[in-house]
């Protein structure tokens, strides 16, 4: 390990090998960083925080730092965070609350852009990109490979489902099912995440499945208690996913 004469670090955080702490960073008690991994200038992370290997988090980020909720009272809830994310500069990622399950978690190969925030209890994938300046309130789910457009607001307790995808400036007040573009003040369903498909080596039928699977949700008037009468006996996989998610929604999901 390779550890900056200038920075501080605590005796009791774990270091792994191979991880490499720049100028200044500071590195709390009750905090784990994997091997290989790299913490930039100025970066602050507190604990109880367990991060994986081959993470790199980039200058004055603050992560694993208490919780933003007036109930907080110092009990001693998590972060954890998988395996090679990035976190670029000045990203804010909070631990839980007993209120909820008291842990946030970040999966693994994540692309967290600058100024992002990630709130108490959140729960966030693998494989997701975050654009500068999103931001999710406590307790919200972000499934695997869904993408945020920059400055997306995402108000708490909502759920994003796999490769959903939202545009610039997206205020996003219910949940987003699975393989949907939503775009708007407050966000609206926009169509499917085609381009997300096609990267991810969807096959033809599985997209035709879906764009009609979207017509019934949201292009032929049924409600959604009716659509999902059509698509969960659906014999694609995808589509039953879709469904899934829509009919678990406690929220309810955006129109």
């Amino acid at each position: 390990m390779t550890i900056d004469p200038r920075a501080v670090v605590d005796p009791a955080a774990e270091i792994g090998e191979g991880v490499t702490i720049s100028p200044f960073a500071i590195i709390g008690p009750d905090v784990t960083i994997g091997a290989d991994s790299w913490i930039g200038p100025h970066a602050v992370i507190q604990g109880p925080t367990t991060i994986g290997r081959e993470n790199r988090i980039f200058q004055f980020a603050s992560v694993g730092e208490m919780p933003q909720d007036k109930k907080y009272a110092g009990e001693p809830t998590r972060l954890e965070m998988g395996d090679r994310n990035v976190i670029r500069e000045s990203v804010t990622i909070n631990r839980g609350t007993v209120q909820d399950v008291g842990v946030t978690r970040v999966g693994d190969d994540n692309w967290i852009m600058a100024y992002v925030h990630i709130a108490h209890d959140c729960q966030v994938g693998n494989g997701t990109i975050f654009a500068n300046g999103a931001s999710l309130a406590g307790h919200v789910e972000v499934a695997d490979h869904a993408i945020l457009g920059g400055f997306t607001l995402v108000h708490q307790f909502c759920r994003l489902g796999e490769y959903a995808f939202t545009g610039m400036g997206s205020v996003v007040g219910k949940d987003i099912p699975p393989f949907v573009r939503v775009a708007g003040h407050p966000a609206e369903p926009r169509g499917l995440n085609n381009e997300g498909l096609n990267r991810h080596g969807f096959d033809k039928e599985d997209v035709r499945a879906l764009r009609e699977a979207y017509r019934t949700l949201y292009r032929q008037g049924h409600t959604t208690t009716d659509a999902l009468d059509r698509l969960q006996g659906s014999p694609n996989q995808a589509v039953r996913r879709l469904a899934d998610f829509v009919a678990g929604s406690e929220r309810g999901i955006l129109r």
